[in-house]
């Protein structure tokens, strides 16, 4: 395997790379740095996770003229945490690089902020389309001399519907540009995309079928949808993650997971696309400063989402497919670091989970909670057409059962423990206290704090 000094990448820049725990380049940056460096436009198939952001950012730094006062590079993301989070990383590598700078343009931020840091003539600007857009109108932004272009996760642009917008800047950058085109999957809209705008570019593709880190270990539960809250905290108290992302399929079920975690006394918050990006930057670093433990969030909300310390990953929705189960287990086990990865799965999900396992051939261990001679979706399925009348019988014996279960509530101890953190007259105040573990607290800690 080549090292990043062989693929042309400067000693300061290595040296910052070792810093930070990076010596050897991965499949995607060893193939495309060498394309990059020689000014060949480049279409890198590669799932998340796989250090593609380095792939481009590490020759785009070795080939900017420092001198110049125009922006010579634009990367263009599909999300602001994927623009921030490439940022974070520009800024890292540029610490010992004077004279350049970076800057994020996004949507949801104060204009003036960014107007005041284009002043200072960055070299590099990461942003969002429509962010990107606005800038263009105002001419706070000319690309006619930019040097380097950047289409990141290019798939997820266009499932967002940023295509048009993509094509407008696009159209605002010279035709001797050098074009990089990044993206997991290549759906023909992408496909056309890239023969309309890029000259003769070299073809690279990392297969998906490498499947996820062999540091995260995979666990699949089958519970009913029903028994899936329950299920979910009973194994939060049991594994007593200290970060965790949980992954739900709509805003509309992120918001409701998170209203019960809440009220359960989890520290935990939301991520998804309805809220304002000042308190999406709120959440996250809340998150990153490990204030709060537990992270619910919508696919494209976490997209790129890069944490220290994610030690699970909780599939509360089943992926939709194969390149989303990685990105989404893809949070932990980052950094050499080791990860769990659960998924719920009720019986309706199982063809999808067995498609998940074909696509990326591997076998997931599997624990079922389910009784099946109890199994509730199948006796509901076959009560759905019943006699007239039985409608009523069936309603007043889960009136009586519910009241059975608030009798023997009040009488078994145990039910007064099951899914708290801490008793309740503790307060919810002292729920960091009690779920952290596994990296800064051990349980006997936890034990004596109670």
């Amino acid at each position: 395997m080549s090292d990043f000094l062989s693929l042309g990448i400067s000693e300061t820049v290595v040296n910052q790379l070792r810093g930070y725990g990076v010596a050897k380049p991965t499949p995607i940056q060893e193939q495309a740095i060498p394309f990059v460096m020689n000014g060949n436009d480049i279409i890198a198939q590669a799932q998340t996770g796989t250090g593609k952001t380095f792939a481009f950012i590490l020759p785009i730094l070795e080939k900017i003229d420092k001198d110049a006062a125009h922006i010579q590079a634009l990367i263009v993301t599909p999300t602001r945490e994927l623009a921030l989070q490439i940022t974070a990383e520009i800024e890292k590598l540029i610490a010992d690089l004077p004279g350049v700078a970076v800057l994020a343009a996004y949507g949801g931020q104060d204009v003036d902020k960014q107007l005041k840091k284009l002043k200072r003539n960055p070299q590099i600007v990461v942003g969002t389309p429509g962010r990107l857009l606005d800038h263009i109108r105002r001419e706070t932004v000319r690309l006619s001399e930019i040097s380097f272009l950047v289409l990141d996760e290019a798939d997820q642009m266009l499932h967002i519907g940023f295509l048009g917008e993509v094509e407008d800047i696009i159209r605002e950058t010279p035709v001797t540009r050098q074009t990089m085109l990044f993206s997991a999957t290549m759906p023909p809209e992408i496909r056309k995309l890239a023969a309309k705008h890029m000259r003769d570019p070299e073809y690279i593709q990392i297969e998906k079928t490498q499947g996820p880190a062999e540091n995260v270990k995979q666990m699949a539960i089958h519970t009913t949808d029903r028994a899936k809250q329950e299920t979910l905290i009973d194994l939060i108290e049991t594994h007593r993650p200290f970060l965790a992302v949980i992954f739900c399929r709509t805003k509309r079920r992120v918001s409701k997971l998170y209203d019960a975690l809440k009220a359960h006394g989890f520290p935990s918050d939301e991520l998804h696309g309805d809220l304002s990006q000042a308190k999406r930057e709120q959440v996250m670093k809340r998150f990153r400063d490990a204030e709060i433990q537990l992270l619910v969030a919508t696919d494209v909300a976490a997209r790129g989402l890069d944490v220290e310390g994610v030690t699970h990953v909780f599939n509360y929705d089943i992926p939709e497919d194969s390149e989303s189960y990685i990105h989404r287990i893809g949070r932990t086990g980052r950094a050499g670091m080791t990860g769990l990865a659960i998924t719920l799965y009720a019986a309706k999900d199982k063809s999808a989970l067995e498609l998940i396992e074909k696509d990326l051939k591997i076998t997931i261990q599997k624990q079922n909670l389910v009784d099946p001679n109890k199994e509730k979706e199948t006796s509901r399925d076959a009560r759905k057409v019943r006699p007239q009348g039985q409608n009523e019988n069936r309603s007043q014996g889960r009136e009586k059962q519910g009241r059975d279960n608030r009798n023997r509530s009040k009488t078994d101890p145990r039910d007064e423990r099951k899914g708290n953190f801490q008793p309740k007259q503790q307060g919810r105040q002292s729920g960091n206290q009690t779920i952290k573990s596994g990296r800064n607290s051990s349980r006997a800690t936890t034990r004596r704090k109670k």
